[in-house]
């Protein structure tokens, strides 16, 4: 019968020679950064040429009936387009609409910076990102996933970067504390291993937990069975690994960690100790998701410019589902 002490005992090995074994034996892959430019160009102009259908089919079984008022300026094709292009160019609403006044003879679209500004607020357009969402994983064939989970965050302010943060402040950078008002936003994406597309993702205003609780919900309207998900050490504990029910869960146990808590946790502590090497092995991909965030604030930034919840949650929707574009054609 195996005993919590066991579990610090194996964390010691790790830290004493397991790891340094395990590094020997897994060398990191370098990347040809030749080859990597040009694959992602590819992948980005077959993205964006393909990204019109793609729309249509995501838009149109949307039917909107209005007893009343103002026809709407643009159709919601015209609205998702809109945004997904403006969080792409990475501009403001005014050099957003400036642009399009310019081009307006070429698309027919000529609209003021406050219409932009209330897309993001605009139900219509968030029905056809979730659409857009489950579209692209149905393309790719994501029926099941052996998935990484991480979270990350975004600075409100340009006074805060969150990077800097986390290096200053540990896991308290994971909660806005209550006395400072909202500096951060945070998101949890779980990330499929094989296609690298989110499958689900959540987004927190006062903690990287609550974005963690709200990617799990939107995990139970996409049609994806996870088999397996791996976990940084923040979520090391049996509360979010008996979340994921009888998948293999891959965390990397605390200092403190004992065999208290639910069979799932029992079950993961067990194959930590009992098969350590095949298990960072395992645990080790989540890396991945790293490379994920790393990539998208290279192209959407660190900085979020919303104000509002609702469209800061929409913004971030909007750089995730062109990280799944972009992945979409590797």
């Amino acid at each position: 019968m195996m005993r919590s002490k066991e579990i610090r005992d194996r964390l010691r090995e790790i830290d004493e020679y397991i790891l340094d074994q395990y590094k020997a034996t897994h060398p990191e892959k370098k990347r040809d950064w030749r080859t990597y430019e040009q694959q992602l160009v590819h992948r980005v102009k077959t993205a964006i040429k393909n990204l019109e259908p793609l729309i249509d089919e995501a838009t149109k079984n949307i039917l909107v009936v209005r007893d009343t008022g103002r026809p709407p300026q643009l159709s919601i094709k015209q609205k998702l387009t809109l945004l997904l292009m403006k969080e792409l160019f990475d501009k403001s609403n005014r050099s957003m609409a400036s642009m399009l006044a310019a081009f307006s003879l070429l698309n027919g679209i000529d609209v003021s910076y406050k219409t932009l500004e209330r897309l993001y607020s605009d139900p219509e357009v968030e029905i056809a990102l979730h659409n857009l969402h489950i579209l692209i994983l149905k393309k790719k064939g994501v029926q099941t996933s052996n998935a990484a989970g991480d979270g990350t965050g975004y600075s409100l302010s340009v006074a805060k970067h969150y990077g800097t943060e986390v290096t200053k402040r540990k896991d308290k950078a994971k909660e806005n504390p209550p006395t400072e008002g909202k500096k951060f936003v945070y998101s949890f994406k779980l990330l499929d291993l094989e296609s690298w597309l989110y499958i689900a993702y959540g987004v927190g205003f006062r903690s990287e937990k609550q974005a963690f609780d709200s990617a799990m919900e939107m995990l139970k309207t996409v049609e994806v069975a996870l088999r397996s998900v791996r976990l940084d050490r923040y979520y090391s504990c049996s509360a979010y690994v008996e979340r994921f029910g009888n998948i293999n869960v891959y965390v990397i146990p605390k200092k403190n960690a004992t065999l208290k808590g639910s069979w799932e946790w029992k079950r993961t502590m067990f194959d930590f100790v009992e098969n350590t090497v095949p298990y960072l092995e395992e645990y080790y991909q989540r890396n991945h998701s790293e490379s994920g965030f790393s990539a998208d604030k290279r192209w959407f930034g660190w900085k979020i410019e919303q104000k509002r919840e609702d469209r800061i949650e929409v913004a971030i929707a909007c750089g995730n589902l062109w990280h799944n574009l972009f992945n979409m054609y590797r």
